[in-house]
């Protein structure tokens, strides 16, 4: 099983003779639940990984049968990271069942809780570091996208960089042209390199400007996003 969703009961887990197993996106006990790929990108792992386990009633709590780790590129969002993880999880699950390896108990101290991804989340508040909000596009790529707001209309956010040592107003634009969009943070600033107003294409910074004005000065979001 992956991706399900939702808890087995008791009784349907004991139905087959060898019990019943899970392809989980994260290095268990870490990230267990719902959004173990968007809590790694945010969270900034260096690595993720898959796990294969054995189900119990809890929520991806069970034994572990087998585990292969998988580096997280600084590109790298949701949607390359889900692809990546199918491919390494298809292989291990084929592994799994072929060998049926011994499993071994999760230690629960270690454990972290990925929260399923709300919308809100989504909503960017410049007065955190650059650093956290290019985590957030990249987790929010290619849902539900990370937004912010200019002169009323919604601008979802997809490729963007940290420029380290720039200073300003948090949310303001200092520099707008065809390398970027550069917008000062609670620390550093970040470049956004990619961008879409509600109702149109994902564009190129360059080729967004030309039918959206965005000058230096300009004031994105609220104080609080």
């Amino acid at each position: 099983m992956a991706a399900y969703g939702l808890m087995l009961p008791p009784a349907l887990l004991a139905l087959p003779a060898r019990g019943c197993i899970n392809v989980h996106a994260s290095l268990l006990p870490r990230w267990r639940g719902a959004a173990p790929i968007q809590r790694a990108l945010l969270a900034g792992d260096a690595r993720t990984g898959i796990t294969i386990m054995q189900m119990d009633a809890g929520l991806d709590t069970g034994p572990i049968l087998l585990q292969e780790a998988l580096a997280i590129s600084p590109d790298d969002t949701t949607g390359t990271l889900h692809d990546r993880l199918g491919a390494l999880g298809a292989g291990l699950l084929v592994q799994a069942l072929e060998s049926n390896p011994a499993p071994r108990p999760q230690d629960a101290a270690a454990a972290t809780y990925a929260a399923r991804i709300g919308k809100e989340e989504a909503g960017i508040d410049w007065r955190k570091p650059a650093a956290e909000i290019e985590r957030q596009v990249r987790a929010f790529d290619p849902a539900p996208g990370a937004h912010t707001r200019c002169d009323g209309v919604t601008l979802k956010i997809w490729r963007a960089r940290v420029e380290p040592g720039a200073a300003g107003a948090a949310g303001t634009v200092s520099a707008a042209g065809a390398d970027g969009i550069v917008v000062a943070c609670g620390r550093d600033a970040l470049r956004i390199t990619e961008l879409q107003r509600a109702g149109g294409k994902r564009l190129p910074a360059q080729a967004f400007l030309s039918g959206f004005k965005l000058a230096p000065g300009t004031r994105l979001g609220a104080a609080g996003g």
